[in-house]
Protein backbone atom coordinates (compact mmCIF):
# COMPACT_ATOMS: atom_id res chain seq x y z
CA UNK A 1 0.00 0.00 0.00
CA UNK A 2 1.42 3.34 -1.41
CA UNK A 3 2.44 5.03 2.28
CA UNK A 4 1.64 8.99 2.36
CA UNK A 5 3.63 11.76 3.61
CA UNK A 6 2.99 12.03 7.64
CA UNK A 7 2.22 8.39 7.70
CA UNK A 8 5.99 6.55 7.10
CA UNK A 9 8.61 7.98 10.16
CA UNK A 10 11.76 9.53 8.38
CA UNK A 11 14.08 10.21 11.23
CA UNK A 12 16.54 12.83 9.71
CA UNK A 13 19.39 9.82 10.43
CA UNK A 14 21.44 9.33 13.16
CA UNK A 15 21.14 10.15 17.56
CA UNK A 16 22.94 12.34 19.60
CA UNK A 17 23.16 12.19 23.49
CA UNK A 18 24.77 13.50 26.52
CA UNK A 19 24.22 13.91 30.28
CA UNK A 20 26.20 15.70 32.56
CA UNK A 21 26.22 15.96 36.42
CA UNK A 22 27.68 19.50 37.33
CA UNK A 23 28.74 18.70 40.11
CA UNK A 24 31.29 16.03 38.94
CA UNK A 25 29.81 13.09 40.41
CA UNK A 26 30.05 9.91 38.44
CA UNK A 27 27.29 7.53 37.46
CA UNK A 28 27.56 4.15 35.09
CA UNK A 29 26.54 3.98 31.80
CA UNK A 30 23.22 2.52 32.03
CA UNK A 31 21.22 6.03 31.87
CA UNK A 32 23.55 7.21 28.93
CA UNK A 33 22.70 3.70 26.69
CA UNK A 34 18.99 3.74 27.62
CA UNK A 35 18.80 7.32 26.24
CA UNK A 36 20.33 6.64 22.70
CA UNK A 37 18.28 2.80 22.90
CA UNK A 38 15.32 4.73 22.69
CA UNK A 39 16.19 6.67 19.43
CA UNK A 40 17.30 3.13 18.08
CA UNK A 41 15.13 4.03 14.61
CA UNK A 42 17.71 6.67 13.95
CA UNK A 43 20.41 4.35 13.62
CA UNK A 44 20.91 1.89 10.73
CA UNK A 45 23.80 -0.63 12.83
CA UNK A 46 26.31 0.40 10.95
CA UNK A 47 28.01 2.58 14.03
CA UNK A 48 27.40 3.36 17.41
CA UNK A 49 29.55 4.81 19.98
CA UNK A 50 30.16 6.55 23.27
CA UNK A 51 32.04 8.62 25.04
CA UNK A 52 32.91 9.35 29.16
CA UNK A 53 34.50 11.34 31.49
CA UNK A 54 36.07 11.34 34.93
CA UNK A 55 36.42 7.09 34.09
CA UNK A 56 40.27 7.01 35.36
CA UNK A 57 40.60 8.61 38.52
CA UNK A 58 43.65 6.16 39.55
CA UNK A 59 45.30 6.94 36.32
CA UNK A 60 44.55 10.69 35.41
CA UNK A 61 47.62 12.18 35.39
CA UNK A 62 48.02 9.84 32.28
CA UNK A 63 47.03 9.98 28.91
CA UNK A 64 44.45 7.01 28.23
CA UNK A 65 44.82 5.62 24.52
CA UNK A 66 42.38 3.75 22.64
CA UNK A 67 43.54 1.87 20.07
CA UNK A 68 41.93 -0.37 17.57
CA UNK A 69 44.03 -2.95 15.43
CA UNK A 70 43.37 -4.93 12.58
CA UNK A 71 45.40 -8.11 13.59
CA UNK A 72 48.56 -8.57 15.87
CA UNK A 73 51.06 -7.22 12.97
CA UNK A 74 49.75 -4.11 13.68
CA UNK A 75 49.73 -4.07 17.09
CA UNK A 76 53.44 -5.00 17.41
CA UNK A 77 54.26 -2.08 15.22
CA UNK A 78 52.52 0.51 16.59
CA UNK A 79 53.68 -0.53 20.10
CA UNK A 80 56.93 -0.30 19.08
CA UNK A 81 56.67 3.12 18.31
CA UNK A 82 54.77 3.68 21.30
CA UNK A 83 57.79 2.46 23.22
CA UNK A 84 60.27 4.51 21.45
CA UNK A 85 58.50 7.52 22.50
CA UNK A 86 55.93 6.94 25.53
CA UNK A 87 56.43 5.48 28.60
CA UNK A 88 53.71 3.29 28.74
CA UNK A 89 52.62 2.43 32.54
CA UNK A 90 49.65 -0.37 31.29
CA UNK A 91 49.08 -1.82 28.56
CA UNK A 92 46.48 -4.45 28.46
CA UNK A 93 43.21 -5.96 26.16
CA UNK A 94 39.92 -3.95 26.74
CA UNK A 95 37.53 -6.06 28.95
CA UNK A 96 34.59 -6.95 26.45
CA UNK A 97 31.43 -9.45 26.58
CA UNK A 98 31.59 -10.72 23.73
CA UNK A 99 28.02 -10.22 21.65
CA UNK A 100 26.33 -12.48 18.07
CA UNK A 101 25.20 -8.95 17.15
CA UNK A 102 28.75 -7.48 17.24
CA UNK A 103 30.69 -9.21 14.27
CA UNK A 104 34.29 -9.15 13.31
CA UNK A 105 35.65 -6.88 15.80
CA UNK A 106 39.32 -5.32 16.22
CA UNK A 107 42.11 -6.22 19.04
CA UNK A 108 40.93 -2.88 21.21
CA UNK A 109 43.90 -2.11 23.55
CA UNK A 110 44.38 0.26 26.51
CA UNK A 111 47.45 1.96 26.96
CA UNK A 112 48.01 4.82 29.93
CA UNK A 113 51.23 6.83 28.68
CA UNK A 114 53.51 10.11 29.39
CA UNK A 115 55.52 11.08 26.55
CA UNK A 116 59.10 10.38 27.19
CA UNK A 117 61.28 13.30 28.99
CA UNK A 118 64.04 12.99 26.39
CA UNK A 119 61.53 12.51 23.32
CA UNK A 120 59.62 15.36 24.61
CA UNK A 121 62.49 17.68 25.05
CA UNK A 122 64.25 17.25 22.01
CA UNK A 123 60.54 17.60 20.66
CA UNK A 124 60.04 21.07 21.53
CA UNK A 125 56.26 20.16 21.97
CA UNK A 126 53.72 20.65 24.54
CA UNK A 127 52.99 17.14 26.02
CA UNK A 128 49.46 18.09 24.25
CA UNK A 129 51.33 18.61 20.88
CA UNK A 130 53.44 15.60 21.29
CA UNK A 131 50.16 13.03 21.72
CA UNK A 132 48.18 15.21 18.75
CA UNK A 133 51.50 14.31 16.62
CA UNK A 134 52.00 10.79 17.41
CA UNK A 135 47.87 10.20 17.13
CA UNK A 136 48.00 11.94 13.63
CA UNK A 137 51.03 9.45 12.81
CA UNK A 138 49.47 6.35 13.95
CA UNK A 139 45.95 7.03 11.96
CA UNK A 140 47.54 8.33 9.12
CA UNK A 141 50.31 6.07 8.47
CA UNK A 142 50.53 3.14 10.56
CA UNK A 143 48.70 0.39 8.42
CA UNK A 144 45.61 -1.76 10.30
CA UNK A 145 45.46 0.82 13.73
CA UNK A 146 43.93 3.88 14.80
CA UNK A 147 43.59 5.67 18.16
CA UNK A 148 39.79 6.24 19.14
CA UNK A 149 40.95 8.14 22.13
CA UNK A 150 43.64 10.39 23.60
CA UNK A 151 42.84 11.74 26.50
CA UNK A 152 43.11 12.45 30.13
CA UNK A 153 40.82 10.25 32.30
CA UNK A 154 38.33 10.23 29.16
CA UNK A 155 38.18 7.24 27.01
CA UNK A 156 35.98 6.73 23.92
CA UNK A 157 33.88 3.44 23.02
CA UNK A 158 32.63 3.15 19.81
CA UNK A 159 32.02 0.71 16.82
CA UNK A 160 30.18 -0.90 14.31
CA UNK A 161 26.57 -1.81 15.87
CA UNK A 162 23.78 -0.36 17.23
CA UNK A 163 24.55 1.36 20.01
CA UNK A 164 22.82 -0.28 22.66
CA UNK A 165 24.63 -3.13 21.85
CA UNK A 166 27.95 -1.22 21.45
CA UNK A 167 27.65 -0.58 25.05
CA UNK A 168 26.88 -3.81 26.50
CA UNK A 169 29.75 -5.27 24.25
CA UNK A 170 31.80 -2.86 26.08
CA UNK A 171 30.77 -3.54 29.72
CA UNK A 172 29.63 0.62 30.02
CA UNK A 173 27.78 -0.86 33.37
CA UNK A 174 31.03 -1.43 34.92
CA UNK A 175 32.10 2.44 33.99
CA UNK A 176 31.53 5.24 36.22
CA UNK A 177 31.89 9.16 34.50
CA UNK A 178 30.32 12.49 35.55
CA UNK A 179 29.63 12.65 31.44
CA UNK A 180 28.55 10.81 29.17
CA UNK A 181 27.61 11.55 25.42
CA UNK A 182 25.79 9.19 22.77
CA UNK A 183 25.58 8.23 19.19
CA UNK A 184 23.39 5.85 17.08
CA UNK A 185 24.59 6.41 13.56
CA UNK A 186 22.86 6.45 10.05
CA UNK A 187 25.27 6.82 7.75
CA UNK A 188 24.14 8.11 4.08
CA UNK A 189 27.26 8.72 2.38
CA UNK A 190 30.76 7.10 4.04
CA UNK A 191 31.30 4.23 5.00
CA UNK A 192 30.28 2.47 8.11
CA UNK A 193 33.23 1.17 9.70
CA UNK A 194 34.83 0.72 13.60
CA UNK A 195 36.84 3.99 12.73
CA UNK A 196 33.83 5.65 11.12
CA UNK A 197 31.54 5.34 14.16
CA UNK A 198 31.18 8.41 16.74
CA UNK A 199 32.83 10.29 19.09
CA UNK A 200 35.42 11.54 16.89
CA UNK A 201 38.01 12.61 19.10
CA UNK A 202 41.58 14.43 19.82
CA UNK A 203 43.01 14.65 23.38
CA UNK A 204 40.01 15.52 25.83
CA UNK A 205 37.89 16.57 22.60
CA UNK A 206 34.95 14.21 21.75
CA UNK A 207 32.41 15.29 19.05
CA UNK A 208 29.19 13.60 18.07
CA UNK A 209 27.10 14.42 15.50
CA UNK A 210 23.73 14.63 13.41
CA UNK A 211 23.69 15.57 9.96
CA UNK A 212 26.03 16.62 7.43
CA UNK A 213 29.04 19.03 6.41
CA UNK A 214 29.24 19.56 3.25
CA UNK A 215 32.09 22.02 3.83
CA UNK A 216 34.61 19.19 4.85
CA UNK A 217 36.97 19.68 1.68
CA UNK A 218 37.39 23.38 2.58
CA UNK A 219 37.75 22.21 6.16
CA UNK A 220 40.20 19.83 5.86
CA UNK A 221 42.19 21.66 3.61
CA UNK A 222 42.57 24.32 6.10
CA UNK A 223 43.31 21.97 8.61
CA UNK A 224 46.08 20.08 7.02
CA UNK A 225 48.15 23.31 6.60
CA UNK A 226 48.37 23.10 10.68
CA UNK A 227 49.39 18.87 10.82
CA UNK A 228 45.90 17.72 10.70
CA UNK A 229 45.52 14.38 8.71
CA UNK A 230 41.68 13.70 8.13
CA UNK A 231 42.14 9.74 7.42
CA UNK A 232 39.02 8.25 9.43
CA UNK A 233 36.75 8.74 6.29
CA UNK A 234 33.82 10.80 8.08
CA UNK A 235 33.08 14.18 7.62
CA UNK A 236 32.31 14.53 11.64
CA UNK A 237 36.38 14.03 11.86
CA UNK A 238 37.07 18.24 11.37
CA UNK A 239 34.54 19.19 13.64
CA UNK A 240 36.78 17.65 16.92
CA UNK A 241 40.02 19.03 15.06
CA UNK A 242 38.14 22.46 14.50
CA UNK A 243 37.63 23.28 18.21
CA UNK A 244 40.72 21.31 18.81
CA UNK A 245 42.56 23.93 16.55
CA UNK A 246 40.46 27.29 17.07
CA UNK A 247 40.91 26.64 21.06
CA UNK A 248 43.44 24.71 22.06
CA UNK A 249 45.91 26.10 19.68
CA UNK A 250 44.74 29.75 19.01
CA UNK A 251 43.36 30.01 22.23
CA UNK A 252 39.97 31.08 20.96
CA UNK A 253 36.94 31.42 23.57
CA UNK A 254 34.02 29.45 23.16
CA UNK A 255 31.62 32.17 22.22
CA UNK A 256 34.07 33.46 19.27
CA UNK A 257 34.39 29.60 18.24
CA UNK A 258 31.10 29.28 18.02
CA UNK A 259 31.01 32.55 15.84
CA UNK A 260 33.61 30.40 13.45
CA UNK A 261 31.86 27.02 13.09
CA UNK A 262 27.95 28.77 13.34
CA UNK A 263 28.82 31.94 12.08
CA UNK A 264 26.15 34.73 12.22
CA UNK A 265 24.59 35.56 8.53
CA UNK A 266 26.42 38.62 6.81
CA UNK A 267 23.09 40.91 7.66
CA UNK A 268 23.40 40.35 11.07
CA UNK A 269 26.97 41.23 12.26
CA UNK A 270 27.61 44.08 13.84
CA UNK A 271 30.46 43.79 15.24
CA UNK A 272 34.20 44.22 14.21
CA UNK A 273 35.28 41.40 16.34
CA UNK A 274 32.80 38.91 14.25
CA UNK A 275 33.96 40.43 11.46
CA UNK A 276 37.40 39.63 11.68
CA UNK A 277 36.92 35.58 12.89
CA UNK A 278 34.96 35.29 9.46
CA UNK A 279 38.16 37.23 7.49
CA UNK A 280 40.52 34.68 9.22
CA UNK A 281 39.19 31.27 9.62
CA UNK A 282 36.15 31.29 7.28
CA UNK A 283 37.22 27.88 5.99
CA UNK A 284 36.63 26.35 9.23
CA UNK A 285 32.66 27.46 8.89
CA UNK A 286 30.71 24.46 8.96
CA UNK A 287 28.14 23.77 6.35
CA UNK A 288 24.89 22.24 5.72
CA UNK A 289 22.65 20.78 8.61
CA UNK A 290 23.88 19.63 11.83
CA UNK A 291 23.46 19.28 15.10
CA UNK A 292 26.59 18.54 17.75
CA UNK A 293 27.37 17.71 21.23
CA UNK A 294 31.36 18.50 21.80
CA UNK A 295 32.57 16.95 24.78
CA UNK A 296 35.73 17.82 27.33
CA UNK A 297 37.31 17.26 30.68
CA UNK A 298 35.27 20.59 31.69
CA UNK A 299 31.73 19.97 30.32
CA UNK A 300 29.97 19.94 26.97
CA UNK A 301 28.19 21.91 24.33
CA UNK A 302 25.04 21.20 22.49
CA UNK A 303 24.53 23.39 19.52
CA UNK A 304 22.86 22.67 15.61
CA UNK A 305 23.45 25.48 12.45
CA UNK A 306 21.77 28.30 12.37
CA UNK A 307 18.42 27.69 10.71
CA UNK A 308 18.27 24.34 12.89
CA UNK A 309 17.61 21.90 10.13
CA UNK A 310 18.74 18.86 12.91
CA UNK A 311 16.49 18.55 16.17
CA UNK A 312 18.36 19.01 19.12
CA UNK A 313 16.02 19.24 22.80
CA UNK A 314 18.04 19.58 26.35
CA UNK A 315 16.55 19.64 30.15
CA UNK A 316 17.97 20.02 33.52
CA UNK A 317 16.74 18.15 36.80
CA UNK A 318 18.70 19.47 40.17
CA UNK A 319 22.42 19.09 39.01
CA UNK A 320 22.21 17.00 35.58
CA UNK A 321 21.94 18.83 32.17
CA UNK A 322 20.50 16.18 29.07
CA UNK A 323 20.68 16.89 25.89
CA UNK A 324 19.20 14.80 22.94
CA UNK A 325 17.84 14.31 19.42
CA UNK A 326 14.31 13.53 20.99
CA UNK A 327 12.79 14.91 24.37
CA UNK A 328 11.30 11.08 24.92
CA UNK A 329 15.40 9.81 25.16
CA UNK A 330 16.39 12.47 28.10
CA UNK A 331 12.09 11.39 29.82
CA UNK A 332 13.56 7.77 29.36
CA UNK A 333 16.15 8.01 32.16
CA UNK A 334 14.69 11.59 34.23
CA UNK A 335 10.71 11.34 33.51
CA UNK A 336 10.77 14.30 35.89
CA UNK A 337 13.25 17.40 34.94
CA UNK A 338 13.11 21.02 36.29
CA UNK A 339 12.83 22.23 33.18
CA UNK A 340 13.29 21.11 29.61
CA UNK A 341 13.25 23.38 26.40
CA UNK A 342 14.52 23.47 22.36
CA UNK A 343 17.26 25.55 21.58
CA UNK A 344 17.00 27.62 18.79
CA UNK A 345 19.00 27.63 15.45
CA UNK A 346 23.06 28.79 16.40
CA UNK A 347 21.96 29.16 20.19
CA UNK A 348 24.38 26.79 22.25
CA UNK A 349 23.15 24.54 25.56
CA UNK A 350 26.76 24.48 28.17
CA UNK A 351 26.85 22.59 30.56
CA UNK A 352 30.06 23.00 32.72
CA UNK A 353 31.91 21.43 36.02
CA UNK A 354 30.63 24.01 38.67
CA UNK A 355 34.49 23.85 40.47
CA UNK A 356 36.60 23.58 37.69
CA UNK A 357 37.48 26.92 34.75
CA UNK A 358 35.08 27.07 32.39
CA UNK A 359 34.24 26.87 28.57
CA UNK A 360 32.90 30.88 28.99
CA UNK A 361 33.86 33.17 31.35
CA UNK A 362 31.93 32.79 35.05
CA UNK A 363 28.52 34.10 34.84
CA UNK A 364 27.97 33.36 31.57
CA UNK A 365 27.70 29.77 32.16
CA UNK A 366 23.88 29.98 33.77
CA UNK A 367 23.02 32.78 31.04
CA UNK A 368 23.88 30.09 28.24
CA UNK A 369 22.05 26.85 29.34
CA UNK A 370 18.71 29.36 30.64
CA UNK A 371 18.25 31.53 27.53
Amino acid sequence: MLQREGEVRIPSGCAIAGIINRQGERFNGSDIIASIANMHQRSNGLGGGFAAYGIYPEYQDYYALHIYYDDEIARQQTEKYLNQNFRIVVNELLPLRPLRKIVDPPLIWRYFVLPREEKLMLSHLSEDDFVFRAVMWINDSQLGAFVASSGKNMAVFKGVGYPEDIGEFFRLEDYHAYLWTAHGRFPTNTPGWWGGAHPFTLLNWAVVHNGEISSYYTNRRFLEMYGYKCSLQTDTEVIAYIFDFLMRKQELSLAETLDVIAAPFWDSIQEKAQISLRRQYGALLLNGPFSIIVATGNGLIAVNDRIKLRPLVAATRNDYLYVASEESAIRVVAPVVDRVWTPGGGEPVIGLLNDRAGLLPDGEQEQSISA
